[in-house]
């Protein structure tokens, strides 16, 4: 007859002792581990030296910003660069303006681009293959080759010197490369949503408005990173159609510290903060949404 073991007292049980999570793993494992995050450690450092050099001659004086060997920790440190800075130039203003100029362009971004990105990915009509195909051949097209047609259209309308030209456009589609994230984050949301509201009777703008939109978070939140880093740093079309000083953005407006008379590079620098500081703490705050909905684009492809 078997014997309990279980049951009788001072016999231990049989049954093999489990180690904590991770003990059991082989040294080789915690080797490839700390190689892996020193190698990482090392390239961040690497594509960190550009911005703690720009960080560090922001404060800095004018004899210490080409020194040798390089200074790396201002002495002593001028933070009175920042002030002479905003008194060179309109620098608020110019930071109104592109503030200004992102935040409409992100609406229309995301507003217009998930609207015909739900088109694509949930209506069927005919051509819609053949459309979306040529949606994504204008990507191939430079910018420049529609920059005359349009600054005339813009002149024609009396949009010169205004904001509209950075903004409008946004507003109808915001982009070929938007829409084609959105449409494929689309097609891995379940149709049967979509299904069960026609059942109560949702048309479809109530589906792509209280269904799709708010299962999309990670992708507008991404594709709205994208957006204000775009218009943001944008540089070209702000030299096009703004003339005057106070509708200047803040790209533009930074080549008002180049002159080769008076090159004072630590107030350039620190004007350039300006510029570079909103973009840090905008991926910073959004970067897992940012990461989240690039990779889910690619779950499903069709």
């Amino acid at each position: 007859m078997a014997t309990d073991t279980k049951s009788r007292p001072g016999v231990l049980s049989e049954r093999p002792i489990s180690r904590p999570f991770g003990l059991h793993k082989p040294l080789r494992f915690y080797i490839s581990q700390a190689i892996k995050y020193a190698v990482m450690i090392f390239l961040s450092a690497i594509f960190m030296i550009p911005l703690i050099w720009l960080v560090s001659s922001s404060l800095k004086t004018q004899g210490q910003v080409f020194a040798y060997p390089p200074v790396w920790i201002p002495d002593p440190i001028q933070w009175g660069n920042y002030a002479d800075a905003l008194r060179r130039a309109p620098l608020l203003q110019w930071l109104w303006n592109t503030t200004l100029i992102s935040a409409f362009a992100i609406v229309g971004t995301v507003i217009s681009s998930s609207m015909v990105a739900f088109g694509f990915a949930r209506l069927r009509f005919p051509g819609r293959d053949a459309l979306f195909i040529l949606l994504l051949s204008t990507m191939m097209l430079p910018q420049v080759v529609t920059l005359i047609p349009r600054f005339i259209m813009f002149r024609y309308m009396g949009w010169l010197d205004t904001f509209l030209p950075l903004i409008v456009p946004t507003f109808f589609g915001g982009g070929a490369f938007y829409i084609f994230l959105v449409r494929q984050f689309y097609l891995t949301i379940p149709k049967d949503f979509d299904e069960a509201a026609r059942i109560d009777g949702a048309s479809n703008w109530q589906i792509w408005r209280l269904i799709l939109i708010p299962l999309s978070a990670p992708v507008l939140i991404a594709i709205s990173i994208f957006s204000f880093v775009s218009h943001w740093n944008e540089f070209l079309l702000p030299l096009i159609y703004l003339f005057s000083e106070r509708n200047k953005v803040l790209a533009l407006g930074l080549r008002a510290f180049i002159n080769p008379a008076d090159a004072s590079w630590h107030i350039s620098m620190a004007a350039s903060m300006f510029l570079v500081v909103p973009i840090m703490l905008l991926f910073f705050f959004g970067q897992r949404y940012f990461i989240r909905g690039v990779v889910m684009t690619g779950i499903q492809g069709r």
